[in-house]
């Protein structure tokens, strides 16, 4: 379509929209006005959009001839280049001149280098001479000099670590003449305080600074830290990762004080001196601490004030070390400590109990700063880790030390076991109601908790599981291995088979079988619950919670703790290191071992304390006088004697539990008890109760027979327990030795009462009535009353037992038995040979 009829067409359709009506027509002549206005509008937008395009054509064009003139100047400026350098090299093309020029460049940088040297050695040696000339006439104006040699020569440091060692002869030359320099200005500065010093009669422990000295001697300590603080200065706390640690500086004021001081220590502590004793190492490191009480107060109120007033606003003030005076006083006490224990090491270190000796002292002097002293030694919260840590990790003197006290402990552990009295029950030792542990184990545990107190004091993590792995939990593991062999040995001599190889004969084994044999087994099951309970109390103990606490950390973050895997380390201490762990402890697996020998060991006390009674009671089972005994009153058991058939139960119980008691707390004592009366209640049930039939008389004395067994129970283990475990025999006994009438019927009948009829089996037998003929039931009642501490009649509870299971309930309810149940109640009424005739 051509666009003057579309524009038509649009100018059409855009009338057509706004003139609609009549009434339109009078608006037009502002229609006309927007129109204008918006022609308008969109010719001066047109006009903008033609000047930006030209300005555009005009930048590009422009752009186009830079871009063109410097390229021809670059080919220019290239071919110059290659012209000169074809003249200065004499070569023929580009590619042969550009290595010459390269040599000669090199040759240019290193002239440069080297005349920067030159100015480095010169600018050297100025400040080197200034500070010198400077040092002829003031001390402190020698210090501006040095100053700056000393920030140059960390520049270089600095600056060579980054160049990775390029200029390390000029480095050294530095070095040295900055040192040379420090080295003179410190004798200078020294030598004044030491003058001063010695006007005040240092170092007497009553020495002091008098007021007219006040200044001079505050000029002469501040000299010295301004020497010394371009050194201090970003040093910070010292501690760092690994086993190699940087010691913190003796500040030099400190050296000066300490140099008389060293000069007395190195002569009692050195030479012939009688106080210089290799096996007395407690006598120079007790001469430290004794430093420490004579001359803390003086630092304290002399040194002290100096230090706060020069770094306070420094990065050294949040260091102890530095700004604390006793805390640095100590550090520079610590070299000549230092040198002589290094020393006496390589002395002792081929005998074993002067190692020991030496290791523990320097560890409870350790123990004696950081506690007493609070010294940190520049390790923030981590504390201060002693001169011991620092032999035994930094000085590589631990493994040696380690066999040496692991010699130690198993060679006392050896004398213990070889001692006589190894196996001896220690009935005063503990507490009396306690189970007796043997004089071994108890020896043992001493020795073992000696160990821990000598390893106590140590820092290293490491070093305290080797000590715990290596030592402790080995000579548990080696006295369980022990017990655990007594307690084979003992099964191999009490069996058929063991006696026949062992050639154990058989008065032998029934000596161990006894109370020989019982002792033997509560040896072991005492000392057993004697380790397993000190192991228990020292999981406890917040020295082992420390570390079971740090091992958890560790095997959670890593696989291997120090030399040692996370599995290794499991399998001695706790198979949950490195999970959870709630309600574990350090010694779970050797306290495991030890309860389970507890266990069996108790089991066996228990199965040979059982194997016993059955065969005392075996006499016992083939009697069967029950159903022919008679008496003329036998409605109390109170006066009859015991079976003689049953001495040998009465017997074997009154000497084994009597010994059982002295041996055994209260708990496994009763739990021993309770077996073997279970199993005298099951003998008695099932070979007497169940097999035989009683009269009155022969029930009374089966109840006083059971009645025998449990005073001698009692007696042993404590009231009740008897009649606890034997309760069913007594209830079974009750029931088959009722009376044929109640001797007082809880439901008696007033008449009978009333005309003095005996209800006594006696009169019942002597009417000529039989069980099944005259029945309780049969008697007239007139009035009745309930009496519950009257007794029932046989013939009563027999028809209410046979009634039904309801009515036999309460009956034995009514008579207090409670174990038995109706079937069992109606069957021991068979026995009764009234009942059953």
């Amino acid at each position: 379509m051509d666009p003057a009829d579309e524009s038509q067409i649009r100018v059409a359709d855009y009338l057509d929209d706004k003139l609609q009506t009549a009434g339109d027509l009078d608006s037009l002549a502002a229609l006309l006005a927007n129109v204008h206005t918006q022609h308008a509008l969109l010719k001066q937008q047109l006009h903008d959009a033609q000047r930006h395009l030209q300005e555009a054509k005009q930048t590009a064009h422009d752009h186009r001839a830079s871009l063109q003139q410097q390229g021809r100047a670059f080919r220019t400026a290239q071919a110059d280049i290659d012209r000169r350098m074809l003249v200065v090299t004499a070569s023929e093309t580009s590619d042969d001149a550009v290595p010459r020029f390269e040599a000669v460049l090199d040759t240019l940088h290193r002239l440069d280098v080297a005349t920067a040297y030159v100015e480095l050695l010169a600018d050297v040696d100025v400040l080197s001479k200034d500070a010198q000339s400077q040092l002829q006439t003031s001390n402190e104006a020698a210090l501006g000099p040095y100053k700056q040699l000393r920030a140059l020569h960390s520049r270089m440091t600095v600056l060579q670590d980054d160049a990775e060692g390029a200029a390390p002869q000029l480095l050294h030359h530095v070095d040295e003449i900055t040192h040379a320099l420090r080295s003179q200005i410190l004798a200078a500065f020294s030598s004044h305080l030491e003058q001063v010093l010695k006007k005040m009669h240092w170092p007497t422990p009553a020495a002091s600074v008098p007021s007219h000295l006040q200044e001079e001697w505050e000029t002469a300590i501040v000299r010295l830290l301004d020497l010394q603080m371009p050194e201090l200065e970003g040093m910070g706390y010292t501690n760092g990762p690994g086993t190699k640690i940087k010691l913190p500086a003796v500040l030099f004021p400190f050296e000066v004080l300490a140099k008389p001081l060293e000069m007395r220590f190195r002569y009692h502590f050195e030479g012939d001196k009688p106080t210089n004793r290799i096996d007395r190492p407690e006598y120079f490191l007790s001469h430290i601490t004794t430093l420490l009480n004579d001359y803390s107060g003086f630092v304290a109120d002399f040194v002290q004030p100096v230090l706060f007033r020069h770094f306070r606003g420094t990065d050294l003030a949040l260091n102890p070390v530095y700004i604390d005076a006793t805390a640095a006083f100590i550090t520079a006490l610590l070299p000549m400590l230092r040198a002589k224990i290094g020393s006496l090491l390589l002395r002792v270190a081929s005998q074993p109990q002067l190692l020991s000796h030496l290791m523990h002292e320097v560890m409870s002097f350790d123990s004696t700063i950081r506690e007493e002293w609070h010294y940190d030694g520049g390790h923030g919260l981590e504390g201060w880790k002693g001169l011991s840590w620092e032999f035994l990790v930094q000085g590589d003197w631990f493994e040696r030390w380690l066999q040496v006290e692991k010699d130690f402990a198993l060679a006392r552990y050896q004398s213990i076991v070889d001692a006589a009295d190894f196996g001896d029950l220690d009935y005063e030792s503990v507490d009396p109601k306690a189970t007796k542990p043997t004089k071994g184990a108890i020896r043992v545990n001493d020795l073992l908790e000696t160990i821990t107190d000598r390893y106590r004091p140590l820092t290293s993590f490491s070093q305290k599981l080797r000590f715990l792995i290596d030592i402790q939990i080995a000579i548990f593991d080696k006295l369980h291995e022990r017990l655990q062999s007594n307690l084979e040995a003992y099964l191999t001599m009490t069996t058929s088979f063991g006696r026949a190889v062992g050639g154990v004969t058989k008065e032998e084994q029934e000596k161990l079988l006894g109370i020989e044999g019982l002792e033997r087994l509560c040896k072991t099951y005492g000392s057993a619950d004697y380790v397993e309970k000190a192991m228990r109390d020292w999981s406890d103990d917040v020295f082992f919670l420390d570390i079971w606490e740090e091992l958890q950390d560790r095997a959670r973050a890593a696989s291997n703790i120090g030399t040692m895997t996370v599995a290794d380390v499991a399998e001695r201490t706790s198979k949950t290191v490195g999970g959870d762990g709630d309600g574990s402890a350090l010694f779970d697996e050797t306290a495991g071992w030890y309860t389970q020998l507890r266990i069996r060991s108790e089991k066996i006390i228990t199965d040979t304390l059982i194997s016993n009674v059955r065969e005392a009671l075996r006499p016992y089972r083939q009697i069967n006088p029950w159903a022919t005994l008679s008496g003329s009153s036998v409605s109390s058991s109170a006066n009859i004697s015991p079976t003689a058939e049953l001495d040998p139960l009465l017997t074997h119980l009154t000497s084994t539990l009597g010994f059982l008691s002295r041996a055994l707390a209260a708990a496994p004592l009763r739990r021993i008890a309770r077996s073997a009366l279970a199993t005298i209640s099951s003998t008695l049930w099932d070979n007497v109760l169940s097999r035989n039939r009683f009269s009155t008389a022969g029930a009374a004395q089966l109840k006083a027979d059971i009645n025998a067994i449990c005073r001698v129970v009692d007696k042993a283990v404590g009231p009740g327990v008897g009649e606890a475990g034997l309760r069913k025999c007594l209830e079974g006994a009750r029931l088959v030795g009722l009376p044929v009438r109640g001797g007082k019927s809880r439901t008696t009948n007033q008449a009978t009462a009333a005309s003095g009829e005996d209800e006594s089996g006696e009169d019942w037998e002597a009417r000529g009535g039989e069980g099944d003929e005259v029945a309780p039931a049969q008697a007239p009642r007139v009035t009745q009353h309930v009496d519950r501490d009257e007794e029932l009649g046989l013939w009563e509870v027999e028809k209410r037992i046979f009634a039904h299971n309801q009515s036999a309930r309460e009956v034995l309810e009514e008579i207090g038995v409670e174990l038995l149940a109706e079937g069992e109640a109606r069957e021991l009424l068979r026995k009764r040979v009234e009942v059953a005739g």
